[in-house]
């Protein structure tokens, strides 16, 4: 059986740590072990394949007899310096994705998605301004990918992840009992308020037409 690698990817603040978790969950994948113990953890010293992302040539000595499935993530861009004129850093995921394929590996890749509003406010909050065009720059390149989203995991729980289990080339725990835990507090809801009516309510309840807007 040929080795596989999911890759994990999308726009800062689109919830990497959060898939993170349901990509790691099973025994038989080699992925984020350790972020199953924390709430948190940063990227660039606790994700498994940090430092190759950093150098994706380093590939080639990376230990591939350890499993046969391969988890890993990475957000564009990644709050790390990449210089003192440029604090954030976008990794190559294009570079990446072809070194792993040179060591005889099937990639796939999964691209996350969050409100784009509530994308907004939160990357202005964290990055003071919004980040994902960054990440834009870089979906061109991806070849196939997977399209998971933020709102469907948090609205259908296990039963998008058994649905999506289908996509993705590693085993998902989607009948884990942890993943109730992990879900238990939807991050959106700190971003949501109630409106008190609409326009369009009273036609939504007696059945009217409402031509577009000129």
């Amino acid at each position: 059986m040929r080795k596989q690698m999911l890759i994990l990817t999308g726009p800062q603040g689109a919830g990497n740590h959060l898939w993170s978790k349901m990509f790691s969950l099973h025994p038989k994948v080699y992925g984020w072990k350790t972020l199953l113990e924390n709430y948190w953890e940063p990227h660039r010293f606790n994700e498994p394949f940090a430092e190759y992302w950093r150098d994706p040539g380093k590939l080639s000595t990376f230990d591939w007899s350890q499993s046969q499935h391969y988890f890993t993530s990475i957000s564009v861009p990644l709050g790390i310096p990449d210089s003192d004129e440029n604090p954030l850093w976008e990794p190559n995921i294009k570079s990446f994705t072809r070194h792993v394929e040179n060591q005889g590996i099937r990639v796939v890749t999964a691209v996350i998605g969050r409100d784009q509003n509530i994308l907004t406010h939160q990357q202005t909050r964290i990055r003071s301004k919004p980040t994902r065009s960054m990440f834009e720059q870089q979906l061109e390149t991806i070849k196939s990918p997977r399209f998971l989203s933020y709102e469907l995991l948090y609205l259908y729980g296990k039963e998008y992840l058994k649905s999506i289990a289908l996509d993705v080339n590693i085993p998902v725990a989607w009948d884990d009992p942890r993943l109730d835990d992990i879900l238990a507090d939807d991050p959106n809801a700190k971003y949501i308020h109630s409106v008190d009516s609409n326009e369009l309510d009273n036609g939504n309840r007696k059945g009217i037409i409402f031509k577009h807007k000129p």
